[in-house]
């Protein structure tokens, strides 16, 4: 494990997720926030997503107790994650959720962030118009926070920057974010057509950023994919830790961070350290 922080802040990160977070200081992030493979079969850049169930959750597991050490006491982590298949349905968000808390997390909430992804042409009624075997389709998507040993996290109240109609609206657990309001950024169509997994939208990560941290707290992503928390947490003065195994994936979000951070060269950028990538290897 290294002791040097700055190793890693504002630094997009190629590596395996679990071996990274190893070599984390501990209590030095306030707030991760991640969507991890779904372990649904999607075509990822390099890794498998289709593990033996508990061993997918066995993995998991490992990962959510480096992040609990890098977190620092009342850190939290927005935990995103979706409804399995209608065939092979499993209650990911139910096991994560046991397997944080028996970890030692707080549960604090449940956000239902509603996609509103019904618009595309169905195939997968199940039964029409019959009570045989009729399907739910999910068009929403589970985002559960946890906090670290306590609930509240210290820092200056000079560095909340949420506004009062924010707080408000953020503050309603029902989240209503249509995934087209981003959709991906820059990714080549064929990626798309090999089931790329679409990035969060923005907003979700702002808020989640806002309602959660202060300015100038450390924002992690372990499964960083094309770098949206890591751009969001730039754009809102918070500093980042990317890491994804998929040095596509990488590439994507570096060119993304650099784009955001060449506009403003007028400006004062003390805090807005630029970007750097670093590869670690196994």
């Amino acid at each position: 494990m290294e002791t040097d922080l700055t190793k890693f802040i504002n630094r997009v990160i190629c590596g395996d997720a679990l071996h990274v977070l190893r070599r984390i200081p501990s209590e030095s992030v306030h707030l991760a926030i991640t969507s991890p493979p779904y372990n649904i079969g999607v075509n990822y850049d390099t890794y498998k997503d289709d593990l033996e169930y508990d061993a997918y959750l066995k993995w998991l597991k490992e990962i959510w107790s480096e992040t609990i050490r890098v977190l620092v006491d009342g850190g939290r982590f927005a935990l995103n994650v979706a409804p399995t298949s209608i065939r092979n349905f499993k209650p990911i968000h139910l096991d994560t959720a046991k397997d944080l808390r028996d970890l030692g997390m707080i549960m604090r909430t449940e956000i239902i962030w509603y996609k509103q992804s019904m618009t595309a042409k169905r195939t997968a009624w199940g039964s029409w118009r019959s009570p045989s075997n009729p399907h739910i389709i999910p068009s929403w998507e589970y985002v559960m926070v946890f906090s670290k040993t306590r609930w509240r996290l210290e820092g200056k109240p000079e560095n909340a920057d949420i506004r009062p109609d924010e707080f408000e609206k953020y503050s309603d657990g029902f989240w209503h974010i249509p995934v087209e309001d981003d959709g991906f950024w820059h990714i080549p169509p064929e990626r798309v057509r090999n089931g790329h997994p679409a990035p969060f939208p923005e907003e979700l990560v702002k808020r989640l950023i806002k309602f959660y941290t202060y300015k100038e707290n450390v924002v992690l992503d372990m499964f960083g994919g094309t770098g949206t928390v890591a751009y969001v947490a730039m754009k809102n003065h918070r500093k980042f830790i990317h890491i994804d195994i998929s040095k596509e994936y990488c590439s994507i979000a570096m060119r993304r961070l650099t784009d955001f951070v060449k506009p403003q060269t007028t400006l004062d950028l003390n805090e807005r350290i630029d970007p750097e990538i670093m590869v670690v290897e196994a």
